[in-house]
């Protein structure tokens, strides 16, 4: 039997997202990099057991590392398990860093993790660069949404009768 690679081999598991990181930043570009586990840690996230909510990116000696991200203790992990909040390398192309490290020293942007996942069997993370919103700029975007909503819900209502 010949398998082909067809686009359902490119699906990714996700784990783990962050939701509120569209809320309070406002989201300007996006890289999706590799991460440096242990085998336990591995383990753990197939099992669905980590949150990125208070993680954040940092840049240092040229390299970039994911600070905050909890993923709970493997179960049968015994001796060999990891500590949960950690710091994690993140894996990135030299270019991407140059290009990271122009914007966050430069212009005063932020890294944030926005979603955890697995992609053809290996952890990946998406990294956004982005400006904190102030809080006008939060009440502006829910009211946003909520119009956008309605108008939906309206539209939809019409459609059907």
């Amino acid at each position: 039997m010949i398998r082909d690679s067809s686009p359902a081999d490119d699906r990714k598991q996700s784990v783990a997202r962050n939701p509120k990181a569209s809320h309070d930043y406002h989201i300007l570009e996006t890289w999706e990099c590799g991460i440096v586990l242990t085998g336990t840690e591995v383990k753990s996230l197939r099992n669905g057991k980590a949150s990125i909510k208070e993680a954040y990116a940092r840049l240092r000696n040229g390299e970039v590392f994911l600070d905050g991200m909890n993923i709970t203790p493997y179960e049968q992990g015994n001796r060999y398990n990891h500590d949960p909040v950690r710091t994690r390398k993140l894996l990135l192309h030299r270019r991407e860093i140059e290009r990271l490290i122009g914007a966050v020293e430069q212009k005063g942007l932020t890294l944030i993790p926005l979603e955890l996942y697995f992609k053809q069997g290996r952890a990946k993370v998406v990294v956004a660069l982005g400006r904190g919103k102030q809080q006008h700029d939060k009440r502006e975007d829910l009211k946003r949404r909520v119009v956008e909503r309605e108008t939906a819900r309206a539209v939809s209502v019409r459609g059907r009768r």
